[in-house]
């Protein structure tokens, strides 16, 4: 008589995460955000008219639109990459359906995470102005670059019919000279403006002094445009600070969604790829 002795094999221990499905979905994930923020950028320029007059209510409600396109942009390529990743993970063999729920969403989360960081890496430049303005409140450095230098030339423009009256119709031919340091110096004050503080007083007077030099209005018609100027300067230095705001928070909203969206997608994916449900 011969016993008959039946051995089980042991299944090798092996890694619950898929990270061949992780890459895979992250870098579909990745492309199609690419795709939607491109597409959105296409659609901003054809309705922004460059000729317009830009209000707050209107740069407030575009950073509003934007913030909601890149909120549905994030939640659309996370869930397309996270059910990606359920769907091409292994099959994990005797799991628990609970911690079967709990590895396809990880996977879908650490999909989402991979894909975050390639997005950033491939959108260096426009993830860092976003996030990095709004975070450190340096959106007012579009202020002090961009708009600092249509500020100076507002405060330097040659008011040919206040001239002419102050002076007899005759034009100042002295303002036809170089003035670059005079520009400067009113660039550096209002560039100042824009991320510190309102100007002094003397920081003022002098302003109007230069402007009167320079443009021949008289030295009360200078300070009036000087202040006129510095209240131009510190609305849109307002306004850049709170389309800052706005957009980091739509930003980490859009981050939140994005996880949740790809978290909840891998896990339907990982069901639908061991059977738990169907189509």
């Amino acid at each position: 008589m011969v016993d008959t002795v039946i051995v089980e094999n042991e299944q090798a221990p092996g890694s619950a995460v898929s990270w061949p499905a992780i890459l895979a979905g992250a870098a579909v994930s990745a492309g199609l955000s690419l795709i939607l923020l491109l597409i959105g950028s296409g659609i901003g320029f054809s309705v922004m008219n460059p000729w317009s007059s830009s209000t707050v209510a209107t740069t407030t409600k575009a950073a509003t639109v934007a913030g909601i396109y890149i909120t549905v942009t994030a939640v659309m390529a996370s869930a397309v990459g996270g059910y990606l990743a359920g769907r091409l993970r292994h099959l994990w063999l005797g799991t628990h359906p609970h911690e079967a729920f709990f590895r396809d969403t990880a996977h879908g989360l650490i999909t989402w995470a991979v894909a975050t960081v390639v997005s950033v890496a491939l959108l260096g430049t426009v993830t860092s102005n976003l996030t990095g303005t709004a975070a450190r409140g340096a959106g007012m450095v579009a202020v002090r670059d961009g708009g600092a230098a249509g500020l100076t030339d507002q405060l330097f423009a040659y008011d040919y019919v206040a001239v002419s009256k102050a002076q007899g119709n005759q034009v100042n031919t002295g303002i036809a000279r170089d003035y670059n340091g005079d520009r400067a110096v009113a660039s550096r004050l209002l560039g100042r403006m824009a991320t510190q503080r309102d100007l002094t007083t003397d920081e003022r007077q002098n302003l109007a002094v230069i402007v009167a030099a320079r443009t021949g209005l008289s030295l009360p018609d200078a300070e009036k445009r000087v202040a006129a100027v510095e209240a131009d300067a510190r609305a849109a230095a307002d306004t850049a600070r709170r389309v800052g705001m706005m957009l980091s928070f739509w930003l980490a909203a859009s981050l939140l969604a994005g996880a949740l969206a790809a978290s909840l997608a891998a896990w339907e994916g990982g069901a639908i790829r061991d059977g738990r449900m169907k189509y």
